[in-house]
């Protein structure tokens, strides 16, 4: 796996330096990851790279979630072809890769068969060699499955930044720190942004409370860094979206759900958020105009 691991993170380079996206600077990997299914891992790996496309970055969305995908169900689309094609040599990456009305490309996942789930070391390795196709984009992000595989662990290796979905429930909690210990453990030179997105809260306090038992026990424990890149509103537009096979940033992008999302793309970009009207208006729309969530010590903007 680590092979594998350092030949993707190669796969972008040439003997003169990173291969240069779109933008000039080279491709940026992103992978997505959770420690169980059920957390919202697929709606907030859809909806960020719609996000990021809106900012003028060329993305290419990869739902890896081999056996169970679910990308182009958010998506509302049917894909021609698919990641089975391309393992069983039936298609190259260049054939298999879409283009959508959202202003990104993806890589389908093949939903229902589940015997290529787990791929064998030379199938992970000529699947590797196809990614070349995908240096052109500026973002790569990476819709892993839920758990722990060795497919899951070579994307999160190679990636540049991994973020762990997980929900205020307590079973998602103990996964979320069981996947980030796996990685800690199974991972040599570990050496990458490992940060945590707390979906479905109620408020900013639940979302921050979660975020500190999961920071906290991973550094006492695993002496291992997880950053807190914020966290998404509990929002009835979602399950909307979802059910109308839209990504909610397209159904309703002044939604709480879709300003959260925007704001950790904010900070994975570095940059503040500004929606206009200032940081007030944007913590009034958080917060739903209600005064229910005060925030005197800044703790939205800082993330949570």
């Amino acid at each position: 796996m680590a092979d594998q691991a350092e030949t993707l993170r190669e796969i972008m380079k040439t003997k003169n330096g990173p291969v240069p996206g779109p933008s000039g600077e080279k491709t940026r990997i992103i992978t997505i990851a959770s420690g169980k299914g059920g957390v919202g891992k697929t709606n907030i790996s859809t909806n960020l790279a719609i996000t990021y496309a809106q900012m003028g970055k060329k993305v290419i969305l990869m739902d890896a979630d081999l056996g169970l995908a679910n990308v182009n169900v958010v998506l509302g689309i049917i894909p021609k072809y698919n990641l089975y094609h391309l393992f069983r040599k039936q298609k190259s990456m260049r054939e298999i890769i879409m283009d959508t009305d959202y202003g990104i490309r993806i890589v389908a996942g093949a939903s229902g068969f589940a015997k290529i789930a787990n791929l064998t070391e030379e199938e992970r390795f000529d699947f590797v060699g196809e990614l070349q196709e995908l240096s052109a984009a500026d973002i790569i992000i990476i819709d892993t499955s839920a758990g722990v595989s060795n497919n899951v662990l070579s994307f999160v290796a190679a990636a540049d930044e991994v973020l762990i979905v997980t929900t205020p429930e307590p079973t998602a909690i103990t996964d979320a720190y069981g996947i980030i210990k796996i990685i800690a453990t199974e991972i040599d030179n570990l050496n990458l942004g490992l940060k945590l997105i707390v979906n479905r809260v109620k408020s900013v306090v639940e979302g921050r409370k979660v975020a500190e038992r999961v920071i906290t026990i991973a550094g006492q424990f695993l002496n291992i860094k997880v950053d807190y890149l914020g966290y998404v509103y509990e929002d009835p537009a979602v399950q909307s979206a979802v059910i109308r096979q839209k990504p909610f940033m397209i159904v309703d992008p002044k939604g709480k759900a879709s300003i959260c999302l925007k704001h950790i793309v904010s900070r994975l970009e570095k940059v503040e958020y500004r929606d206009g009207k200032g940081l007030g208006g944007f913590l009034k729309k958080l917060l739903g105009g209600g005064n229910e969530d005060r925030d005197p010590r800044g703790l939205l903007t800082r993330g949570g």
